[in-house]
């Protein structure tokens, strides 16, 4: 089975996350599917626009850290963790790069690595039940993209990131994550509409425009930030915490949903 799915409507090509019953969590084999998803709809002369979608209940809860997807090899390794979280943050800044634009539909999760990915994209509609946020810290580690400052500035981004909560479509909106909030079961019409209005401005503006935008921000420092925020954070991923180990140790024992539970029941007030 396909974990990434292409299709084109008109001048509109629809990628779609195809992971639902782990919830479009990134694993080896998504990442590489994805990756050369995007990069054949942004070759495809008959493609404007890219909207990229998800299937199930959720866009995508992060990185899978279930069993037989972290290589132990590197528990400890700092320099191996730099190499793999540098082809997550390759993965994540993938629609930033594209010659055209990219636009996110979220619904259910969208977190960690998930998150980051939508913040990644030119636009973004969100499902009346999305929930984005970066749990990671939480768990001892941060990243791989920090992304969200240059979103929404440095005190909101920080209580993101530091506590760890999820916020919902509506805060979301109110902070200039996402572009529109709309009904959860009129994502998929109203996002694919919203994709094909923007198809009708000329793909030459588009990709000049887009350009601009990202020129701008690359010479104000984001794409720099991005790789020293991801130089500063791969140690960490390699370091030994109190917290970490508890969290690993419960994970090992009783299953990562238990070791999620765990963590989560500490954040109820």
């Amino acid at each position: 089975m396909s974990l990434v799915l292409s299709e084109t409507d008109e001048l509109v090509t629809i990628v779609t996350l195809n992971r639902p019953d782990k919830l479009n969590a990134i694993n080896k084999e998504l990442r590489l599917e994805l990756t050369e998803a995007l990069q054949r709809a942004d070759a495809d002369a008959k493609t404007s626009v890219v909207l990229l979608r998800a299937a199930g209940r959720s866009f995508c809860v992060g990185y899978d850290i279930g069993p037989g997807n972290i290589d132990e090899s590197m528990r400890h390794d700092a320099l191996k963790w730099h190499a793999f979280l540098r082809e997550c943050l390759a993965l994540e800044m993938l629609p930033w790069d594209m010659k055209k634009p990219v636009i996110a539909a979220a619904q259910g999760h969208a977190l960690g690595g998930g998150f980051e990915l939508a913040m990644f994209c030119d636009l973004t509609l969100a499902a009346e039940d999305a929930q984005f946020g970066e749990p990671e810290i939480r768990f001892s580690t941060a990243g791989p993209a920090v992304v969200a400052p240059w979103l929404i500035g440095y005190k909101r981004a920080r209580e993101l990131i530091y506590f760890g909560d999820n916020i919902d479509a509506k805060t979301a909106l109110d902070l200039g994550l996402v572009n529109r909030v709309v009904p959860a079961g009129e994502l998929a019409s109203a996002s694919l509409k919203y994709a094909k209005r923007l198809s009708l401005i000329s793909p030459e503006a588009l990709c000049a425009a887009k350009l601009s935008i990202n020129r701008g921000a690359d010479a104000a420092g984001f794409r720099n930030a991005m790789n020293v925020g991801l130089d500063v954070v791969a140690p960490l991923y390699a370091a030994k915490t109190e917290m970490g180990v508890k969290f690993q140790d419960i994970k090992a024992k009783q299953g990562l949903g238990a070791a999620l539970k765990w963590r989560a029941a500490q954040f109820k007030e």
